[in-house]
């Protein structure tokens, strides 16, 4: 039998027998919902605002998914204003897969600690998104990093999350398939239950944990996670992360079913026709503001030197840094060539999708939507070629190695999506 250990590439040998990425260039593309409101939104539209920006988040992941776009990720956060009012993505996600057709739905993340969300719940809305989304689902998973949202929850020592999160995890993979499911633990027990409904993606949908740290890509690594990472620094930073990630996942010992070796990072896009245009948009859409909101809610993540303490600002990009930035490659702005020269710095980093926060700014919805038909027009398909998910075909190559099942009469087959 072949290891269910299995890397990208051991995974595209096996289906298909040569391996779909010939390059380091190749690379999936998503998007990433988070709900940003901040006052200057507000202000302008004190009564409607919240409504008229979640509905753009949906006409956003619409017209990503005509473009090409892979995914669309819906963070869950609590408490947080102006930074992010998503607290109930799994109706999100749910209500974006009836508009959708091809995108996969992720959830970036579930937040997995028992105080916020019971366990045996979140494997209910999982079955249920991937049910509902027809194959569609991406289980995203973590513990939350903003001790706001800790303590809204009754949870006070924000290492108790770490705790809470390795009881956690393995049981859901016990949940989707035991009939009577039963667990005694620290954080949550339960008598015996059947867990419904059951996903119908076999064995389940692929699993994902936020990482940020080196420690923690090499704990995704050991269990066989893929990744769901943010910078705000160059690209190159990464590479050493991945390497580490990359390395490690060969000797995986998976919590779920099967390995998903991905390493997802969430970044900035404006990619239009006129770069002038791009450029302009870019410095005054209030992404100094929801950086300082980062720093200012997310208060376990390491703090860089330099960074200004609430309720003081990062500055607004200047022209001239971002004119340097898209010089180096550093930013996905401006010109589709431009652009593609940017995507190529995360390729040569070795990550493996891409995915951008664009209305995590001011940036008014009409231009999000001409930036995202413009990438899928000219950028997207320079890097991704194969019309197949990479967490599609590594589930495939997982089932591949199991024995023969037979079907029962009136049974649906196996979703590939």
């Amino acid at each position: 039998m072949v290891s269910t250990t299995l890397t990208r590439s051991r995974v595209e040998t096996y289906v298909t027998g040569t391996r779909r990425y010939p390059s380091c260039d190749a690379m999936e593309f998503g998007i990433f919902n988070s709900l940003y409101l901040p006052r200057m939104l507000r202000e302008r539209d004190p009564e409607h605002a919240e409504q008229k920006r979640l509905l753009d988040e949906v006409e956003w992941v619409k017209a990503a998914d005509r473009a090409g776009f892979k995914y669309t990720w819906a963070t869950e956060h609590h408490f947080l204003t102006e930074y992010s009012h998503l607290s109930s993505n799994e109706t999100f996600l749910a209500y974006v897969a009836a508009l959708t057709r091809r995108i996969h739905i992720g959830t970036g993340i579930f937040n997995v600690t028992p105080p916020v969300n019971h366990p045996a719940r979140v494997a209910e809305r999982v079955a249920m998104l991937d049910n509902l989304s027809q194959g569609r689902f991406e289980f995203g998973m973590g513990r939350g990093s903003s001790t706001i949202e800790m303590r809204g929850f009754g949870i006070l020592d924000p290492d108790l999350t770490r705790q809470m999160f390795d009881e956690v995890v393995p049981q859901f993979q016990r949940m989707w398939r035991e009939t009577e499911y039963a667990f005694e633990g620290r954080f949550f027990s339960m008598p015996p239950r059947n867990v419904l409904p059951k996903p119908a993606t076999k064995p389940h949908p692929p699993m994902w944990v936020a990482a940020g740290s080196p420690a923690t890509f090499e704990k995704a690594a050991r269990m066989g996670l893929g990744v769901l990472c943010f910078t705000m620094g160059a690209p190159d930073s990464l590479a050493r992360l991945i390497e580490t990630y990359k390395k490690q996942i060969e000797h995986a010992e998976p919590v779920g079913a099967y390995v998903n070796n991905n390493v997802m990072v969430t970044s900035q896009m404006l990619c239009l026709e006129d770069g002038r245009k791009a450029r302009d948009i870019a410095c005054n859409m209030a992404s100094g503001y929801q950086n300082s909101l980062v720093f200012r809610y997310l208060d376990t993540f390491p703090k860089p030197p330099g960074i200004p303490v609430w309720p003081d600002l990062i500055p607004e990009p200047t022209p001239e840094r971002l004119e340097q930035q898209i010089r180096k490659g550093l930013v996905v702005i401006g010109t589709p060539e431009e652009c593609t020269r940017a995507v190529k710095t995360y390729a040569d980093a070795g990550a493996d999708q891409l995915t951008f926060g664009m209305l995590s700014t001011t940036m008014p919805i009409e231009v999000a939507i001409e930036a995202v038909e413009t990438f899928g027009k000219h950028v997207l398909p320079q890097f991704d070629k194969d019309p197949v998910h990479s967490t599609t075909r590594q589930r495939e190559a997982y089932l591949r190695t199991l024995p023969p099942r037979r079907t029962e009469e009136g049974e649906l087959p196996p979703f590939r999506i």
